[in-house]
């Protein structure tokens, strides 16, 4: 793309919006910063289109999204079978602009025909996912950019089945996008005319009082009493964002009266001002909360981020103090409960399965097993999960129980098909409440699990990449280690697998020679090293921001075992890629 051409495309646009001609004003004279709204265009990642607020076709703004949602168009009346009539769910968190994008959306979508069915408020990811499937919609869209900071927006597409389109769906709306050379000549509808033609609707507040609901109905778990929700203390913080409503009614519907919400982050607020990040994964996101906890002497803490699909957890120890829980070990935990309560009522299916992805840990995994339930492994992305649940559910061949991923996101009832916040809130309340009415903490259960499955420890490191030059790094750092294999002290290397290629090469030490198989999972860019002690490497770019993600996963005897050799690996990492 030629970027000073497309530049004066847009500054010399007849009809421009007075911020929009403001900012292109403000980029003249400064190639750089041209070059880098103007040279490239917005793609899909691993969680959606996902970028800066700004002008020019490689930021979010009105124009983007009207393209997007145009070529999101084309492609539902191509594969959905009365598309038009079954319309388009539409949801927006709390970001700035998420309400106009989102209506921009709708208004695109009316000009072509197809019905917009719009939230009328701020609603949560997977509310979007519920609505698809109870309204029986074509496709959905959801308007945010997750955990990024508040410069940040991003554009969810879901198909029929309310789950996030697969990179071969996305792939072909990027192709329909880049026909549409001149985004000024879209069409879109007047917000009035649309709504009369009823192309353009808000849905009822109904549906967001009908999705609690069934969180509450097929999530709050019969082993769990009265008495135990009334007994526990929750400290909640939506971080700003859009669960502060939903994830409050579903503890309360489920009979917990001591939910304490922490005030200074109760309210929306784009601009995310207590934080430095709206990201549950990071402590400092949770400092506000684990406060509110030690003053109120509270058991658990919650928080959910700015879409609510994803969920953070602190626990209170025996010791008064608040230690956090990784997403690995949180959804260590669910499995244990939900498989052990099935267990016990003699309601665990002889064909169920569980999801999570290769670069998750295998805790998940080993315990399933240990219930002679199946773990699959899938890519990084939900939308895979919620793609076999859906698959599972029209063959028969497995019964869904539970899907989670290493960053925080957990589905437990498949009413929606991404990763739901509000249900785990409730989840992890309920085994927080069972295991309190035992004299436990989730801490102790962990180490519970740890003590008859052996310890597991896991570690993220992020390397940042040039932005500007984010796609040539990650071509030339991926290529190294296809080249080379890291070279990591005391721990023997027994296998490699290559998604990119699709295939496992499995070490013949004995013989010498390599035994080659094929994987089953689609291509995709992520080298995953697995050693004899079953710890493992995993690398892969990340879909949505300019680095390079390493997964470190360590299998020991103790903590202190799993740690050296986490840091062993971080590491050699390390040195090869200097």
């Amino acid at each position: 793309m030629d970027a000073q051409r497309e530049f004066e495309t847009w500054l010399n646009h007849a009809q421009l919006p007075d911020d929009v001609r403001n900012e292109l004003e403000h980029l003249k004279g400064n190639p750089d910063a041209v070059n880098d709204c103007f040279g490239k265009t917005l793609e899909f990642g691993t969680g959606g289109m996902r970028g800066l607020m700004g002008v020019g076709p490689n930021r979010l703004n009105i124009f983007t999204i009207r393209r997007a949602t145009f070529a999101l168009a084309q492609f539902l009346m191509q594969t959905v079978a009365d598309a038009k009539t079954r319309g388009v769910a539409i949801g927006y968190d709390c970001r700035h602009h998420s309400r106009t994008f989102a209506q921009e959306a709708g208004l695109t979508l009316a000009a072509l025909g197809i019905r917009a069915m719009v939230a009328p408020v701020l609603c949560p990811t997977p509310e979007v996912s519920f609505a698809i499937r109870h309204l029986r919609a074509a496709g959905g869209i959801m308007i945010t950019a997750s955990h990024n900071p508040p410069q940040y927006n991003g554009y969810k597409a879901y198909g029929p089945a309310g789950y996030q389109l697969l990179p071969e769906d996305t792939n072909r709306i990027h192709e329909l996008m880049m026909q549409q050379e001149d985004v000024f000549a879209l069409p879109t509808l007047p917000l009035a005319d649309a709504e009369q033609k009823g192309l353009f609707q808000w849905w009822d507040n109904a549906l967001t009082e009908r999705y609690v609901r069934s969180v509450v109905q097929s999530v709050a778990s019969p082993a769990v009493t009265s008495e135990d929700r009334r007994n526990l203390t929750v400290v909640y913080t939506p971080l700003h964002g859009a669960g502060n409503r939903p994830v409050r009614q579903a503890l309360e519907q489920a009979g917990y009266k001591h939910v304490h919400v922490v005030a200074e982050q109760e309210q929306p607020d784009g601009d995310f001002p207590t934080v430095k990040s709206p990201n549950p994964e990071e402590h400092s996101a949770l400092r506000l909360g684990i406060e509110a906890a030690r003053a109120r002497d509270a058991d658990l803490v919650l928080g959910t981020d700015p879409d609510s699909d994803r969920a953070g957890i602190a626990v209170r120890t025996r010791h008064g103090t608040y230690e956090l829980l990784s997403g690995n070990q949180v959804g260590a935990l669910l499995i244990d409960f939900l498989l052990s309560r099935r267990k016990e009522t003699r309601t665990l299916p002889a064909n169920g399965v569980v999801f999570k992805t290769v670069v998750t840990s295998d805790l998940g995994a080993v315990i399933a097993a240990s219930y002679g339930v199946a773990a699959e492994n899938v890519l990084t992305g939900f939308k895979y999960i919620g793609h076999g649940a859906t698959v599972y559910e029209q063959t028969g061949a497995h019964t869904f129980l539970f899907g989670f991923e290493e960053s925080y996101g957990y589905l437990i009832s498949p009413i929606v098909r991404d990763k739901d916040a509000v249900q785990a809130c409730l989840a992890i309340a309920d085994m927080a409440a069972w295991y309190k009415r035992r004299g436990a903490t989730l801490i102790d259960a962990l180490h519970h699990l740890f003590a008859r499955h052996g310890w597991f420890a896991e570690r993220l490191v992020t390397v940042p990449l040039n932005a500007g030059e984010g796609a040539k790094e990650v071509e030339r750092v991926m290529d190294g280690l296809r080249k080379q294999v890291p070279t990591v002290p005391d721990l023997n290397l027994s296998a490699v697998e290559d998604y990119l290629t699709s295939e496992r090469r499995t070490l013949g030490k004995r013989s010498g020679q390599d035994a080659v198989d094929p994987l089953s999972l689609p291509r995709s860019n992520v080298l995953k090293y697995i050693f004899e002690d079953e710890s493992w490497m995993a690398i892969r770019p990340s879909g949505t921001e300019p680095k390079i993600k390493v997964y470190l996963a360590a299998r020991g005897v103790n903590e202190t075992e799993c740690e050296t050799k986490l840091q062993v690996m971080q590491d050699a990492m390390e040195r090869h890629l200097q």
